[in-house]
């Protein structure tokens, strides 16, 4: 991979990749498997932190495809299921992928994402990709004509352009293009925010379990327990932002610890555990952008949205568009003709994949969820949908699908008796009662 201090003043590609993230990684690998030259830019020099360590079981498809599932293995810690701790149950409930309706999708990792990230990035290299780090792409115009012309400078100055027959913006929660062409938008239907450390020593599940991520739920909303391969524990909540922001000035880290001690579930696993490092925080973060395709450019992984990470969908929402993005470039590229469909078909897929997630992102904090969470029937093999679908599967044509709907209108009915219940316990009015 060059180095920043080498880039050439300019340069010229079938395709710009901006951002070497999973995403980008991903797509700028494909598309110099199918005899495209790529130029990836990106900002940081990897390995470099990031957060999202939790992988899904139809990641691990996409590791065959790449050709790294070797790598992965190496540097992962087996993830089988997920555990839900609710302070309103007087036991965890713990599911498993095996059990979800596809039973070969019954494993995946976790991983730190410095490793994960350089891993994708050296191989988009090693397949043919230009990847260039370090620098940052400050600008791009599209050409009437087609393609497009960006400008990009390295940390030590130098500055470079590139012409390029299509872009893909990979630039994560950055999101270059959506916020140059004011197509970023805040999601508020849920809206959050986070706050995360990491730990040594923290109790972990045993036997086989120990891998696998477990969801605390809490007053303020819940917190996210992630096992690393080096002994590492990753732990973040997940808030509304007016609850963050209601910490009056004080350590970050401090505030984090109080935080914890709302959970005594939690606490009591970290209650030997040591910090790595101050507690990091994120503001308001849930985004949708009006659109992620247009004449010339793409928006792929958290370039184009990004939603709550409760079920730990970022890096495989990220790596499913790169797969889907390749072919509607290869179609702008080699059928500009048909470029226009290919490009809606994109934000379609997209779109569709998103939408499987976020009906059960959005209620996660209904009482009504939480109790179907954590005493699950598998009536009419509704328990199997949903875990396949936890487990990745959001293929439009999956035979989930009709399940998944018998669930939603399970979900209705128990909302619906909950809400009929509460207004005949009410209390009666002041004046009802002295009569």
């Amino acid at each position: 991979m060059d180095a920043a201090t080498s880039i050439p003043a300019q340069a010229e590609c079938d395709v710009l990749v901006i951002g070497g993230g999973p995403a980008g990684s991903t797509i700028a690998t494909l598309l110099a498997e199918r005899g495209k030259s790529v130029t990836l830019i990106d900002k940081d020099k990897h390995p470099r932190f990031h957060i999202g360590e939790s992988l899904l079981p139809f990641n691990v498809p996409l590791f065959e495809r790449l050709g790294i599932s070797d790598q992965i293995e190496k540097i992962g810690m087996p993830k089988f299921g997920i555990e839900f701790v609710s302070p309103d149950h007087a036991k965890p409930s713990l599911l498993e992928f095996g059990e979800g309706w596809r039973k070969d999708m019954d494993f995946s990792y976790q991983v730190r994402r410095s490793e994960f990230d350089h891993i994708l990035l050296r191989n988009a290299a090693a397949k043919g990709a230009t990847v260039i780090e370090e620098t940052r792409v400050t600008a791009v115009e599209f050409l009437g004509n087609g393609g497009a012309v960006a400008m990009a400078t390295a940390d030590d100055g130098a500055v470079m352009s590139v012409k390029a027959r299509f872009v893909v913006d990979a630039t994560g929660r950055d999101t270059f293009l959506a916020n140059r062409l004011k197509l970023k938008q805040r999601n508020r239907r849920h809206e959050s925010a986070a706050l995360y450390g990491h730990f040594t020593g923290a109790e972990r599940l045993e036997g086989r379990a120990e891998g696998n991520i477990s969801i605390f739920w809490f007053a303020k909303g819940w917190f996210w327990f992630i096992p690393l391969a080096d002994g590492t524990t990753s732990v973040g909540a997940v808030c509304k932002p007016e609850f963050l922001k209601s910490r009056d000035g004080g350590d970050l880290t401090a505030f984090f610890r109080q935080v914890i001690d709302m959970c005594p579930e939690l606490a009591k696993r970290l209650a030997k555990a040591e910090m790595v490092g101050p507690a990091i925080g994120t503001g308001n973060y849930s985004y949708n952008t009006g659109g992620s395709a247009g004449d010339g450019y793409i928006m792929i992984g958290d370039a184009s949205a990004f939603i709550d990470p409760v079920f730990s969908t970022g890096v495989y929402l990220a790596m499913r568009s790169a797969f889907i993005g390749v072919e509607t470039v290869m179609t702008c590229l080699d059928q500009p003709e048909r470029s226009a469909q290919a490009l809606k078909q994109f934000e379609r897929d997209v779109r569709q994949g998103l939408g499987s997630f976020t009906w059960f992102i959005y209620r996660m904090t209904s009482p009504v969820i939480r109790n179907l969470f954590m005493a699950p029937r598998n009536f009419f093999r509704m328990e199997e949908a949903v875990l396949s679908l936890l487990a990745g599967d959001i293929s439009p044509t999956s035979p989930i699908r009709p399940r998944l709907a018998l669930f939603k209108a399970l979900y209705y009915v128990k909302t619906g008796f909950a809400a009929v219940a509460g207004l005949f316990s009410r209390p009666a009015p002041a004046q009802s009662r002295a009569r």
